[in-house]
């Protein structure tokens, strides 16, 4: 009997893959397409330039909006991502989170010095009480 023949399977890539990256377009380009799409008379003729260029069809639809809406300056890129915040806004709220931070602690310390004062006022109390009965009958 004859063992079968093993085969080894070859070994994974030890480096990560890159993630790629998203495309973006320069309104030129944009333009071009888009003018070249609307001189188009023959059928298929757009998905002709669409598959030669790796587009979609909701490209189209987006960037004929946008130009609509803002002419060249309309089919520019967008700033994608969380906006920058203000140097300015970003010192308030580090001084309005110090603040917050202040209070905290001034607020803890005003509700031990009242425990403080509440445990006084009863331990005088009983001291008083310990010094003169109620009974009237001193030590």
């Amino acid at each position: 009997m004859s063992k079968p023949a093993v085969r080894l399977q070859p070994a994974p890539e030890p480096e990560a893959k890159k993630r790629p990256e998203r495309r973006s377009f320069t309104a030129e380009y944009k333009a071009r397409i888009l003018a070249e799409c609307d001189a188009a008379d023959e059928p298929g003729k757009i998905g002709a330039i669409l598959r030669r260029e790796g587009l979609y069809s909701s490209h189209l639809v987006d960037w004929r909006r946008r130009r609509a809406e803002g002419g060249l300056n309309g089919l520019a890129p967008k700033k994608v991502g969380r906006p920058p915040k203000d140097p300015a806004v970003r010192a308030t709220e580090k001084e309005m989170a110090r603040l917050r931070r202040e209070l905290a602690a001034a607020e803890e310390r005003l509700r031990r010095s009242e425990i403080i004062i509440e445990a006084q006022k009863k331990l005088s109390a009983v001291l008083d009480s310990l010094r003169n009965p109620p009974d009237g009958k001193s030590e």
